[in-house]
């Protein structure tokens, strides 16, 4: 081996050395991106769980609070129909007090903004973690596929060092761009991109 090739090989495994180098910063960078996505997507699963069993509360409330409202209602209907068989004007204004009562409970149990417990309010309040669950889930989806692309991007990278193909590094600084502006619109405009 002459000195001239000698040098040749010393150009050529420093150029692959700095090359290395180079595809392991582009790793680190990936693997920092994908770190990211990861905690933003256990994040927004887990507010996805969240409102979920939220809703779900509410809806239950709200059926309790139905159920409630009907019974009165109908024991306060009922007692009216047999306004008509008392003589006794003590026992009459006595039952109507009670109809009255009742009339009163079913309305608030129907509404009561006071307290947020009436089944308006319930519904409203269920129907508002419903769309917050469901945005949760849309951040989700993106950040799991943004993961997905960082994922395949730190193959195709390492792949480089092994292959010595560059143009791997270069698909894989794609799949990083793409997988940062995934990122992006899951935390900024979810609704934008509808994934499944």
């Amino acid at each position: 081996m002459s000195a001239h090739e000698s040098m040749e090989q010393a150009d050529h495994a420093k150029e692959a050395s700095e090359e290395n180098r180079n595809i392991a910063l582009l790793i680190a960078v990936i693997a920092l991106c994908l770190a990211l996505s990861e905690t933003l997507g256990k994040g927004a699963q887990t507010e996805s769980i969240s409102k979920n069993v939220e809703s779900s509360n509410l809806w239950a409330f709200f059926q309790a609070k139905s159920i409630r409202h009907t019974t009165v209602q109908t024991a306060a209907d009922q007692a009216k129909l047999g306004l008509g068989g008392f003589s006794d004007d003590a026992a009459k204004a006595a039952a109507q007090k009670q109809i009255d009562d009742w009339q009163k409970t079913a309305a608030r149990y129907r509404s009561d903004p006071k307290s947020g417990e009436g089944q308006e309010q319930l519904s409203k309040r269920a129907r508002h973690a419903e769309e917050e669950r469901d945005l949760a889930t849309e951040k989700y989806h993106h950040f799991e596929l943004a993961s997905a692309a960082f994922q395949i991007a730190i193959v195709l990278a390492s792949a480089t060092i092994i292959t010595g193909m560059i143009w791997l590094a270069w698909v894989s600084g794609v799949l990083t761009l793409a997988g940062i502006a995934v990122t992006a619109l899951g935390i900024f405009n979810p609704h934008l991109l509808p994934l499944p």
